[in-house]
């Protein structure tokens, strides 16, 4: 062997070991950037489970103050409900003892007005029990219809409070 060709070996052979070193090399850079990457998905995958976590309680304590209000607006629908229909049932009972003649109507009449002409007695007579003023009693369509002005405004009141109390409801939120 000659000295040029034990010197082109002994290249050759720097040249493998270099590559080899090289390839070792990056081997163990591959081993820790995948230890770091799988340390850095680990710790993401931590990070989204809290997150997760954050939003399915805060989740939870919205439907909780959604079912509240539900509840309560409920409930106020029912008391709603109910007064209208007492008011209701009220209504027909005064239409009904006025269009039997059970319940009549009366007005105060002013004693001190002179321009009245009305002749009504003072004193009540042995079938009445009025013991005040003079009255003067009303016709019983004109009860009739009185009675439904005041079934309306009734109606309205109700109505007037459950809006306020739904208001104050939906306020307290």
């Amino acid at each position: 062997m000659t000295p040029v060709q034990k010197l082109a070996g002994l290249v050759v052979l720097i040249l493998v070991l270099m590559a080899s070193a090289a390839g070792a090399t990056w081997q163990v850079q591959e081993w820790r950037m995948g230890k770091r990457l799988a340390e850095q998905a680990g710790q993401h995958q931590g990070e989204m489970a809290a997150v997760s976590a954050a939003a399915s309680k805060q989740v939870s304590a919205e439907q909780g103050k959604r079912l509240t209000l539900e509840q309560k607006l409920a409930t106020s629908d029912q008391q709603h409900t109910r007064e209208l229909s007492d008011a209701q049932r009220n209504q027909a009972v005064l239409r009904d003892l006025l269009a039997t003649t059970d319940l009549r109507l009366s007005v105060l009449l002013d004693a001190s007005d002179s321009a009245s002409g009305c002749n009504v007695p003072a004193a009540p007579g042995a079938v009445g029990v009025v013991h005040a003023a003079r009255r003067a009693q009303l016709d019983p369509a004109h009860a009739q219809r009185i009675i439904a002005i005041t079934d309306d405004g009734d109606q309205g009141l109700i109505a007037l409070r459950a809006c306020q109390s739904y208001i104050k409801s939906i306020q307290a939120r």
